[in-house]
């Protein structure tokens, strides 16, 4: 649309029932490209089921970093939307709370389990 821009946000969270193994940080390996891809895919599913759904242009899993339990994986994600004059403004707290909501308060994603404390918006 006319006049819109491509803004960020940052998308933090930890899977507790995926054990960190250090292919999970070279970007490279057989590993990560699975679990980047599939994360993407859980990601991107939820986000546009949200209220910035219609302006959700996609998210990049940027790192998996090790969590500090030993089946803990942190993820790191970067997320885009287009802004515009049709998107009121970009509420992190609210889109955290469809988040929550949607990640059944913070417990699950897909087949995997979350840290119910680790979710993190930013933008």
């Amino acid at each position: 649309s006319p006049g819109a821009t491509t803004e960020h946000f940052t998308l933090n969270f930890t899977i507790t029932n995926l054990m960190f193994t250090t292919d999970l940080q070279t970007p490279n390996s057989r590993k990560f490209r699975s679990a980047e891809k599939i994360m993407k895919r859980y990601t991107d599913s939820l986000l546009q089921k949200s209220s910035i759904g219609p302006h959700f242009t996609g998210c990049k899993v940027t790192g998996f970093r090790s969590g500090s339990h030993r089946d803990d994986t942190k993820v790191d994600a970067v997320c885009s939307y287009k802004d515009s004059a049709s998107l009121a403004r970009f509420d992190r707290e609210k889109l955290y709370q469809e988040l929550s909501t949607m990640t059944n308060n913070v417990t699950k994603l897909g087949h995997y389990s979350l840290d119910r404390s680790s979710l993190y918006v930013d933008g």
